[in-house]
């Protein structure tokens, strides 16, 4: 076993920052699908989800590392149907996109999914009581190519116990999580599935090594995309089951691939792959998706940043501390700030109803880097201006600077 690297907490601090992609140059010129397909290869997958009050999450981590960036680079590498396509949909961390190298990966997960483990219980139960219904779904797409849970629904009587919309999005979602079907792309945002066999490479589908092979890949992929990690750190990132990785991570540090970390302050063992890089400061300055992978692990988060993170998008409002969709800033080696913002795109417009500085609150250059940071993100979005509906004395400020640097 590797002996023990220590760290101070501002040390991993920077490590993570670097790991997940936020001590990088800046680049000249607009990124590419290189661009792109790196920053998706360094953190393994984007988590996808269905809220757009500022933009579908999906498309954030990206913005947030690489800047002024054309989603339609990530659509095409996502769902589009020729030699562009680099990614597919599946239970990563939750419905994700990944490169396609993780498909084997896996692949234990779909066979266990099939055996009614590891997915919701209803979906299980509709796997041992409802085969028929499953075989009809999956027949209706090996005639007639991609279709939708809605497609589907519209052609069978209401009458029928099992062939309403309900019925019919669980089939298809108990055929996806037993990768029966995969997403061929998408309508709107609707799934468009379709059999794996005419959506991704055949050298992918020839391939299906076994679970501990898989899951030790997935660990170890984990811990390079955390920089340094405790087990359940590495264990959450892609959801995996805690005495699968408890062996595999145990594996891991026997054969030499993980090394074993003590950072200060932190109860729990971590671990990392060495050699660590370990930058001497971080510049960053940007504004975070909720469903970021630096901060999807709210206990990490806090651990990392002391900055306690809850999604309040289900909360009532008038038991909302913050707002409906809040965006940490990252600035510098710190959370710094939080946001509640919403794209107004009918009226071309981005809006912030709340601001909230974290203590020891932003000095001039920080109030200015935040405003820089919703500027650019409103630029981004194509939004022409920026209202701010926040009369707290943060909502100000950030206010007076948009109206100097403008």
């Amino acid at each position: 076993m590797s002996t023990i690297i220590s760290l101070s907490a501002a040390q991993a601090r920077r490590a993570v920052l670097a790991a997940q992609g936020f001590a990088q140059r800046p680049r000249s010129g607009k990124p590419g699908s290189r661009a792109i397909n790196g920053v998706i290869e360094r953190l393994c997958l984007l988590q996808i989800d269905s809220v757009n009050a500022v933009v579908r999450s999906h498309y954030l981590p990206l913005y947030s590392r690489l800047g002024h960036y054309d989603p339609q680079l990530l659509q095409q590498a996502a769902w589009s149907q020729g030699r562009q396509r680099t990614l597919f949909e599946y239970w990563g961390h939750e419905a994700s996109l990944l490169p396609f190298d993780y498909y084997p990966l896996l692949r234990w997960r779909m066979q266990r999914a099939k055996q009614g483990r590891g997915i919701y219980k209803g979906l299980a139960a509709l796997g041992r009581e409802q085969q028929p219904l499953i075989r009809e779904v999956l027949q209706a797409v090996t005639e007639r190519g991609a279709l939708s849970a809605g497609s589907l629904a519209e052609e069978r009587p209401r009458s029928s116990p099992w062939w309403g919309w309900t019925a019919q999005k669980q089939a298809l979602e108990w055929l996806f999580a037993a990768g029966e079907v995969t997403v061929a792309g998408r309508r709107g945002f609707e799934r468009l599935y379709d059999l794996p066999e005419r959506v991704l490479p055949a050298s992918l589908l020839a391939q299906q090594p076994c679970e501990a092979d898989a899951q030790r890949a997935l660990v170890l992929q984990a811990a390079r995309a955390l920089g340094v990690a405790t087990e359940r750190d590495l264990r959450d990132y892609f959801r995996l089951q805690p005495g699968d990785c408890r062996a595999r991570l145990q594996e891991l540090l026997e054969e030499g691939a993980l090394s074993p970390v003590q950072v200060h302050g932190w109860a729990q063992p971590a671990y990392c792959v060495a050699p660590l890089r370990v930058p001497r400061r971080v510049a960053a300055c940007t504004l975070l998706s909720p469903f970021d992978s630096l901060i999807w692990e709210r206990a990490r988060t806090e651990r990392l940043f002391d900055f306690r993170y809850r999604l309040e998008i289900y909360t009532p409002q008038h038991k909302r501390v913050y707002g409906y969709y809040v965006l940490p800033f990252l600035f510098g080696e710190r959370i710094a700030a939080r946001l509640d913002v919403r794209a107004e795109r009918s009226q071309g417009c981005l809006a912030i109803h709340g601001v909230h500085e974290e203590t020891p609150g932003l000095d001039e250059d920080g109030i200015a880097a935040l405003a820089g940071a919703v500027g650019r993100l409103a630029d981004w979005l194509g939004l022409s201006a920026i209202r701010i509906a926040c009369q707290r004395g943060e909502g100000v400020r950030l206010a007076a600077q948009l109206a100097r640097q403008c």
